[in-house]
């Protein structure tokens, strides 16, 4: 393990003192046309102690892509770790916190309503055989079920 400051902000977070679920803000950047870009760290899973299944990864990906903007109209994109226990989340020119968490809150309530993975065909998906529709209720569910702990990113005992 080494002190050196990575590049990459997540490389640099020490994920043996953090909490999940949680979201925090992981970056930010001003373009230099002053554009804000706000990356967050949204974490669905504890890292190295347990992840999502990759197929509801996907699915949790497509729906929330797809529903999220029904809220928000400043999402740039949500893109899974390749960890597999969380997802980014990137926004333009927008800054609130607390309404980002109730935009996560109203896309995973959407998510437990939907009827069908969007896009999961071969015209629309790179792997459209990789989805579930009832992972991603299950993760989105436990998600919403610790929505009061979304802001604590680090465990009280560390």
């Amino acid at each position: 393990m080494t002190d050196i400051k990575m590049n990459v902000e997540s490389f640099n977070l020490d994920h043996t003192k953090v909490k999940a679920p949680y979201v925090r803000v992981a970056d930010r950047k001003t373009g230099a046309g002053g554009d804000l870009i706000v990356k967050y760290d949204v974490r669905f899973s504890q890292p190295n102690k347990e992840h999502m299944d990759m197929m509801a990864v996907h699915s949790l990906e497509h729906l929330t892509a797809e529903l999220i903007r029904d809220h928000a109209d400043y999402v740039v994109d949500f893109g899974p770790m390749g960890c597999q226990t969380g997802f980014y989340l990137t926004v333009l020119n927008h800054d609130n916190y607390d309404e980002v968490l109730n935009v996560l809150e109203k896309t995973m309530l959407d998510v437990l309503e939907a009827e069908e993975v969007p896009a999961s065909n071969e015209k629309q998906c790179g792997w459209a055989a990789s989805h579930t529709l009832e992972g991603a209720k299950e993760v989105a569910a436990t998600f919403l079920s610790k929505r009061q702990e979304w802001s604590t990113v680090f465990a009280s005992h560390i």
